[in-house]
């Protein structure tokens, strides 16, 4: 009866022992068939199967490491500097270029912190925020001021003209790509200095040399006085060109620019400069249309607007195909519209649209850089000797001095191409807007 009873709870243990092996195989199984589905099988056991497969895990770890390092080694060599922020604005790692960027020599590697903490820049912090909500890249340019404690490093640290560029990554994380731009500002403006320089010792050799023309003009008799006319219109050229060039350099320098400010009715003003322009429009059968409100009068320096309908009238003349007209439009738009934060002052949107070629998309962001020419379609080229027109050979600054005078008076322009008549279209956006009554046309 003991044997009996010995051999039953033998068997019954031994059963007990299989059904817990089954369930270990079928439970391995389970757990290895995702890591196999991919690889060859081999007939190896469960556990050593299991070894394997948790070998090869650790494998697979140590090249995902080795690769991490690999690019965070190739980010530190790269001229860019790259920071990467976890979904609470955390710094996660920064290359070595964004340290010395962002002042961040002491963050250390493995520190979470606020990259708000580290950097006392709130253009910066804004960016990441709207990457991370609208989930899509984002570019923005400012200048950066570090931040010490200690006020003597304060005064020894320089400002950076910074851009960056971000985008979002996966679980709220956020990277940025930073540039330096300030090397490239101070290249440009060393480089206007120089120019600013040789054109102010340019101005008495000219002047001489204008004095001697002027003074063999009238000693010269046809036809040799032909080539006196000549050489005075060079000169007269040139000495336009140094003026343009110094009075830019100083618009762009002293950026409060004195303006002798009054009440300037608009359609008048457009109506003398066109009148001055209009012998030049004739040689080409040239008509302007006006199309605004009675007495528009805003508060701007009257000289200086001249100015900048003389040139963008003088280039609409310039481009436009005979027989064609220059169409011109007053109108106003909210002052929300221009000035998010304003919602009761009115902007004066005057229009300028011509029949030309217009603009080359590749010349629409230059057309307001100084010296910037454009397209070759855009221009004529001389015409021949004993012609009663003149050629176009402007200096390429027309343009980026009407552009700082508009700037002065707190106003905006862009170039554009109008849809319907394929030519040049200037748009001009001017505050300051003290009256207006009816709407007249015309031509």
């Amino acid at each position: 009866m003991l044997l009996l009873g010995f051999f039953l709870g033998l068997a019954v243990g031994l059963g007990f022992w299989l059904w817990q092996q089954v369930q270990l195989n079928g439970y391995l199984e389970g757990v290895l068939q995702p890591l196999t589905s991919h690889s060859h099988k081999t007939e190896l056991p469960l556990l050593g199967r299991l070894r394997q497969e948790m070998s090869m895990v650790k494998r697979q770890q140590q090249d995902l490491q080795l690769s991490l390092q690999t690019y965070k080694e190739l980010l530190d060599f790269a001229p860019l500097g790259y920071l990467q922020v976890d979904e609470e604005n955390q710094l996660l790692w920064c290359n070595q270029q964004a340290r010395e960027m962002l002042h961040l020599q002491r963050w250390q590697a493995g520190q979470v912190r606020l990259l708000l903490e580290l950097v006392r820049s709130y253009e910066l912090d804004q960016l990441i925020e709207q990457t991370r909500d609208w989930q899509k890249p984002q570019v923005r340019e400012w200048v950066f001021h570090p931040s010490r404690e200690n006020a003597t490093a304060m005064s020894e640290l320089k400002s950076l003209a910074l851009q960056a560029s971000s985008l979002p990554l996966p679980k709220g994380q956020v990277g940025v790509f930073l540039e330096n731009h300030q090397p490239l500002l101070d290249m440009n403006q060393q480089r206007d200095r120089s120019f600013s320089d040789l054109a102010h010792e340019l101005r008495t050799p000219l002047t001489s040399i204008r004095l001697v023309a002027e003074t063999l003009q009238s000693r010269l008799e046809p036809p040799f006085d032909r080539w006196v006319n000549r050489l005075m219109q060079e000169v007269d050229r040139l000495i336009n060109l140094v003026q343009s060039w110094l009075e830019l350099t100083q618009m762009e320098t002293n950026s409060t620019m004195q303006l002798q400010l009054e009440t300037v009715e608009v359609r008048s003003l457009i109506a003398s400069v066109w009148e001055t322009l209009e012998p030049l429009a004739k040689l080409n059968s040239l008509n302007m249309t006006y199309c605004g409100s009675e007495n528009i009068c805003i508060k701007a320096d009257k000289s200086r607007m001249y100015q900048v309908f003389v040139n963008l009238l003088d280039n609409s003349i310039k481009y436009s195909p005979p027989s064609t007209t220059i169409h011109i439009e007053a109108k106003f738009i909210t002052a929300k519209e221009f000035f998010p934060g304003d919602r009761h002052s009115q902007i004066l949107e005057i229009n300028i649209i011509d029949s030309g070629v217009g603009f080359s998309p590749e010349d629409l962001h230059h057309v307001f850089e100084r010296f910037y020419r454009g397209d070759k379609a855009r221009y004529r080229s001389p015409v021949s000797e004993g012609s009663s027109t003149t050629a176009i050979t402007g200096s390429g600054l027309g343009l980026a001095i009407v552009r700082q005078m508009i700037l002065a008076h707190g106003g905006d322009i862009k170039a554009m191409n109008h849809p319907e008549t394929g030519g040049a279209w200037m748009q001009i956006q001017l505050p300051g807007v003290v009256a207006n009554s009816s709407r007249q046309d015309y031509s």
